[in-house]
């Protein structure tokens, strides 16, 4: 064998080690794309999970005498849920100012024409004082005054840590009937009940 030949010889062995350790290199490299593609798709099907089981609606029928209160409004007046006694009422606690979802909702409800032609009250209840919430109402077109709460009446009413925030009520509704018993509760972490759907909520308790 001459010299030529085993240089020569000696390079394609060179070659095809180096063509190998490429080969090897890539199906390692698309092994380790193909795990990384999969750990990403798995965490964003927990999260996915996870964000819808939390934004899942609770909803209770336990039936219990309503907490009463006396509360300030917005537009200065003040308001009892005694007042409202011989009539279902509708408690709408939200997070109030800074939460246009909240004060969107309230604006699509007084919309619906339903809810006066069957004498339901819609109050909502927030713990903002009333230039903060009619500063919202202002810029939103919201004609409903919102009661001021200083936190006192959502205690009471189970609903403050039902949101994003600990100290302030989530979005939700509570039925008080016209014999000032609450007969439903329900709580809306998506932070939104289409107007339709509450009022089906309501009078199929009334």
């Amino acid at each position: 064998m001459t010299s030529g030949t085993a240089v020569r010889r000696q390079r394609e062995s060179t070659l095809d080690a180096v063509c190998a350790q490429q080969s090897a290199d890539a199906r390692h490299h698309r092994r380790r794309t193909r795990t990384v593609w999969g750990l990403a798709v798995l965490v964003v099907g927990v999260l996915v999970t996870a964000g819808l089981m939390s934004a899942r609606p609770t909803v209770s029928d336990d039936v219990r005498v309503a907490p009463g209160f006396t509360l300030p409004a917005s537009d200065g007046s003040t308001v009892s849920l005694a007042d409202f006694r011989g009539g279902p009422v509708v408690l709408y606690f939200n997070e109030g100012a800074g939460c246009d979802a909240c004060l969107t909702q309230m604006g699509a409800i007084e919309k619906d024409a339903r809810f006066a032609e069957a004498g339901i009250t819609v109050l909502p209840i927030v713990m903002n004082t009333a230039e903060q919430i009619n500063a919202d109402r202002e810029r939103l077109g919201v004609q409903a005054p919102f009661l001021i709460d200083d936190g006192t009446v959502s205690d009471a009413y189970g609903t403050l840590g039902t949101g994003m925030h600990e100290g302030l009520p989530g979005h939700g509704f509570v039925l008080v009937d016209a014999d000032g018993n609450q007969v439903w509760q329900g709580d809306y972490p998506s932070m939104w009940l289409a107007p339709d759907d509450l009022l089906d909520e309501v009078t199929s308790r009334l």
